[in-house]
């Protein structure tokens, strides 16, 4: 029947006011937010307070795009290398020696074992560096990361296979997402869109953002930082690798490293207490802070070079065994490179060079111009619709399109809750969702008419309405939540974006098109007491 509590009527009037509330924030400008947050009394949460405005998509409101590609020349070099230290290591631990050494290939590496014994005994460990491609809970693919081939005078060649190849390319992209991800993060910047783009590109977006230098610095360094100790003259195993504060010069030092810039867990700006330069302050974990120690114990007076990225950033002398742990990291550095230099460390190391191949920055005048003209289409389109309505169907039409404002309004809301970013597909999705929405009321309203004619009474007509209409309203946007669903999980950027917000219109038609209409209708007819459908 067409009866409502107080309880519902109440319970109703609540959620449409909160709507309204969590909506509002939208309407402001940041610094009105945060003045408005800062005048609430401190023994209320923060989490009742609504704060928290939509965030306005690159296209809306202007910021830096970048595409960055993986080297894979380079990623290759760095295979082939961990490939020779490993060969390496087997042969000493086994005590076995390659005549000619190891011998680097375009793809790989070879070595020549002519004793059968020796082979014999290093064979099956070379084999195990040999891992299977593929998920172990989707199954494997049958293809290795490393082919091995045996030839005649013990000659024993170690290739990288393209199948091995292609998965380190992939699982380096999946890293390197992650990686950019916490350096953007730490720019300050809201809702970066940071996603795969092809099989061996990322696409970065960072709204807001009008310095692509900076961001380009951010992302364009592999950040990879080694402590390795000068070489003494006459070591032959070393790397002439660049001084940053004495361009074209260069310094030998040792390719093994002392400690690896991976087992750092901080990294902090700060200024040298004696000469008031900027510096970088950093910290090792427990593994870490030990062979930071015990290299620093057993080198005292040598030379310690700092190595970001194969460029000397200092070569301090050990003075004394460092011990505890911590360190610091001096240069000719500015405040801002100081400070993009912690980001770079915190963040961690790119697992692979990343070259820019797309840069552009979208002005904030574009993108109030995307602001503009979607204001304007969801204006006319909920005005047309709204005289539609109530052209055809009268005062059920008016009671439409107040539901209908209530349904944008928590579309707005949810957005605000979610932190979900407004791009400018995401307006297309809420003027499509205005149509689908008063497509309910449509439905009911001649459900209503067609029982109505058919000799039922008026009461009778406007349950029939509500209650057989209800099953075809569940179907028809069940449908398009599925289509939504599969857009929202497959696609990805502007696509997602669009169904981000149809997903929220179309969960917020049923309460609006379905509970609140009839809350009205039963009100109208509870006052009125009329006899007749109004149109």
């Amino acid at each position: 029947m067409l009866r409502y509590s107080t309880g519902k009527v109440v319970a109703v009037l609540i959620l449409t006011v909160l709507g309204f509330l969590y909506a509002a924030p939208s309407l402001f400008t940041p610094a009105q937010r945060d003045a408005f947050i800062a005048s609430v009394p401190s023994w209320i949460p923060r989490v009742l307070v609504p704060h928290q405005g939509i965030v306005l998509g690159l296209d809306l409101q202007g910021g830096s795009h970048v595409v960055l590609e993986v080297d894979t020349i380079d990623l290759l070099r760095s295979q082939i290398n961990l490939l020779r230290d490993d060969v390496r290591n087997i042969l000493r631990e086994e005590r076995v020696t390659a005549q000619g050494g190891i011998v680097i290939l375009p793809r790989g590496v070879q070595i020549r074992v002519p004793d059968q014994a020796a082979r014999d005994k290093i064979l099956p460990r070379l084999r195990q560096l040999s891992q299977p491609i593929g998920n172990p809970l989707l199954g494997q693919t049958g293809a290795s990361s490393i082919d091995i081939n045996t030839g005649s005078d013990g000659l024993i060649q170690l290739t990288l296979s393209e199948a091995g190849i292609n998965e380190r390319v992939r699982r380096a992209v999946d890293q390197a997402i992650e990686v950019l991800r916490r350096r953007v993060d730490a720019l300050g910047t809201t809702e970066p869109n940071i996603q795969r783009q092809g099989a061996d590109r990322v696409q970065v977006q960072v709204p807001g953002l009008q310095d692509p230098q900076q961001l380009k610095e951010i992302l364009g360094r592999t950040a990879k930082l080694e402590f390795r100790f000068v070489s003494d003259t006459g070591s032959g195993d070393v790397d002439n690798l660049p001084m940053q504060e004495a361009p074209g010069q260069t310094l030998p030092v040792e390719r093994e490293l002392a400690v690896d810039g991976a087992d750092l867990v901080d990294a902090q700006p700060s200024f040298d207490s004696q000469t008031g330069r900027p510096i970088v302050n950093f910290r090792f974990n427990s593994r870490g802070a030990q062979r930071f120690g015990q290299a620093t114990s057993a080198n005292v007076g040598r030379l310690m070079a700092i190595v970001l990225d194969n460029e000397i950033i200092s070569a301090p002398r050990i003075q004394s065994p460092i011990t505890g742990g911590s360190g610091m990291i001096s240069g000719s550095f500015t405040v801002e490179q100081a400070n993009n230099l912690s980001i770079l460390l915190r963040a961690g190391a790119l697992p692979a060079k990343l070259t820019i191949v797309e840069e552009r920055t979208v002005g904030p005048g574009l993108g109030q111009d995307s602001i503009e003209a979607g204001k304007a289409a969801v204006a006319v389109s909920t005005v047309l619709v709204a005289l539609f309505m109530f052209a055809t169907y009268g005062l059920f039409g008016f009671i439409a399109n107040i539901a209908l404002i209530v349904h944008v309004v928590f579309i707005f809301a949810l957005m605000s809750l979610l932190g979900a970013t407004l791009t400018l597909p995401g307006i297309a999705g809420i003027v499509l969702t205005i149509g689908t929405a008063v497509d309910s009321n449509v439905l009911i309203y001649e459900r209503m008419r067609e029982e109505f004619r058919g000799g039922r009474s008026l009461v009778t007509a406007l349950e029939a309405g509500f209650n057989r209409a209800f099953a075809t309203i569940i179907d028809s946007n069940s449908t398009m939540l599925i289509a939504a669903l599969i857009l929202f999980f497959l696609g990805s950027g502007p696509v997602r974006g669009f169904a981000v917000v149809f997903i929220l219109g179309i969960l917020t038609t049923v309460i609006t098109a379905v509970t609140m209409t009839r809350m009205m209708v039963a009100l109208w007819y509870k006052l009125a007491k009329p006899r007749k459908l109004p149109f």
